[in-house]
């Protein structure tokens, strides 16, 4: 009764998944929750085996097989003839990347909401992949972030320890759960792995379309306007809060051409949607992610605060013959990356008077 239960349980599921037994990685974990985010795999059972028989019968599958086959569902990615990449990227694709590649915009569409032909979906669908999956592919395949030997060359020597921090590495942990387990047990741990590493995937879609994507047009329209709130070019107001404008800034300062002329050194923005609230004056980094600013607020301002930092402005006016910076100042960080003031105002005279430091 059970085995026929089973196998009326197969009939009414989804198509059939396969992949291989044994250690599993990063890669095929994610591959596998990522089909299964598509209503037609939603509920597909899977196959761990590595028998060419059984996988036969499968009707997708990942990681394992030899072979590549788009029309036929087969995304191995291990035989020596492989060399795919994901469009305008250098990276060899594992079979996570492979999964997205061909499944990456109707997934997206699929959990958005969004048109399968909205712009926003070819944007999300590169940034997912830039942000996320590419990592995931370098790492399966043994490519390192950087050239290992550029890096050797340079003298570089890491400053600690993260490579047990990594989510590849993280996924690979569930393996060591259970070492004393059968294959059912081994099958238990994967499905564990695959909805830990695929919720993370879900996480970073949810942000990048509910937060990323609609700040795009935000920041597109505040670099446009930044020569009306001052002629330089140099700053820029964003009206709203927690609104992420650095990499949008970095993309739209390259389509610009990228020149001296094109980049903004200050962002102004609120600290919340409040009708009263605070007001930021952040630097703009050198590039994404760095922590050294194009031209962070001076020296003199750094890491005082409020009736201080009011009187070291004050006094500057007087020394300079400047226009006076509102009073309500409240902080200035002690890298000089960040300043606050009560007012937007008081932000931007902030950055006016950087500007000219």
């Amino acid at each position: 009764m059970a085995e026929e239960n089973a196998a009326k349980k197969l009939k009414t599921a989804g198509p059939l998944i396969g992949t291989h037994n044994g250690h599993f990685h990063a890669d095929e974990a994610l591959a596998v929750y990522l089909l299964r985010l598509l209503p037609v795999y939603r509920d597909s059972p899977l196959v761990r085996t590595r028998d060419p028989a059984r996988l036969a019968e499968c009707h997708t599958v990942v990681d394992v097989g030899g072979e590549y086959d788009p029309a036929r569902n087969r995304f191995d990615h291990h035989q020596r003839s492989f060399s795919t990449t994901f469009p305008n990227h250098n990276t060899k694709l594992s079979s996570a990347g492979l999964v997205f590649m061909h499944f990456g915009r109707a997934i997206i569409a699929q959990h958005t909401s969004l048109p399968l032909d909205d712009p926003g979906v070819d944007l999300l669908y590169e940034k997912l992949y830039s942000d996320f999956i590419e990592a995931l592919d370098a790492n399966d395949n043994g490519i390192s972030v950087y050239d290992p030997a550029a890096v050797s060359a340079a003298g570089l020597e890491k400053r600690f320890k993260d490579t047990g921090i990594t989510l590849s590495s993280l996924v690979g942990d569930f393996n060591f759960a259970d070492q004393n387990g059968g294959q059912q047990d081994e099958d238990a741990l994967f499905e564990q792995a695959s909805k830990f590493i695929g919720e993370v995937f879900l996480r970073k879609l949810r942000d990048a379309s509910s937060s990323w994507l609609p700040a795009r047009s935000k920041v597109g329209a505040a670099y446009e306007a930044r020569k009306a709130v001052h002629p330089s070019g140099k700053i820029m107001v964003i009206e709203q809060s927690r609104v992420p404008w650095k990499e949008h800034l970095f993309n739209f300062e390259k389509e610009a051409g990228g020149g001296p002329e094109q980049q903004v050194y200050y962002v102004i923005y609120p600290e919340s949607a409040d009708e009263n609230s605070k007001w930021r004056v952040q630097c703009v980094p050198v590039a994404e992610g760095s922590f050294e600013s194009r031209k962070p607020l001076p020296e003199r301002w750094r890491g005082e605060r409020d009736e201080n930092l009011d009187k070291i402005l004050a006094d500057e006016s007087v020394q300079a013959g400047s226009p006076s910076v509102p009073s309500g100042a409240i902080f200035v960080h002690a890298t000089g990356f960040i300043g606050g003031h009560q007012t937007r105002e008081g932000a931007l005279a902030m950055a006016v008077r950087s500007l000219e430091a």
